[in-house]
C-alpha cells in the first residue's frame, strides 16, 4: 500500500466514526414530560374517548397514571418520548401486587406486557371492590 492510499483510508474512517457519533446524538430523543392531573387527563381524554372517568391515581414518580372508568381500568404507561394507554379489566389492575413501591399491572400485550408504576399502596381501599 502507498502512503496515499494509508491517508485516504485514515481519513475516510475519521468522517464515518465522526458521521457514527453525529447519528448517535441526533437519535437522542427527550422522555415524554411526567404526568399531572391534568396532563394524564388529556391523555386518557385522548386515547378513549367515551370513557367515564371515576378515579385517577397518578404515579409518584409522574411517569404512568391509572383510571377507574366502570369495571375498566385505563393505564398510561411512559413508552420513548410518550405513554401507552391500555384498558385492562379492573378485577385485574386491584390484584396487581406491590413490589418495592412499584405496582405491575399485566397489559396482557405483546409489546407492553405490563406496566410498572410507581403507585405505592395499591389497590386504592376506596374503589378497589
Amino acid at each position: 500500500m502507498q502512503l496515499a492510499d494509508l491517508i485516504q483510508l485514515a481519513v475516510s474512517a475519521a468522517a464515518v466514526a465522526a458521521m457514527v457519533g453525529l447519528a448517535a446524538l441526533a437519535t437522542r430523543g427527550r422522555g415524554a414530560p411526567v404526568l399531572d392531573e391534568a396532563a394524564a387527563r388529556r391523555w386518557l381524554a385522548d386515547e378513549f374517548p367515551d370513557a367515564r372517568i371515576g378515579g385517577l391515581w397518578i404515579a409518584a414518580d409522574g411517569l404512568g397514571a391509572v383510571a377507574r372508568s366502570g369495571e375498566t381500568a385505563l393505564v398510561l404507561s411512559r413508552m420513548g418520548d410518550g405513554y401507552v394507554a391500555r384498558a385492562i379489566a379492573w378485577d385485574a389492575a386491584a390484584r396487581a401486587g406491590v413490589k418495592d413501591g412499584r405496582v405491575a399491572l399485566p397489559l396482557g400485550d405483546f409489546a407492553a406486557p405490563r406496566a410498572v408504576l410507581a403507585l405505592g399502596a395499591w389497590p386504592p381501599r376506596d374503589l378497589a371492590a
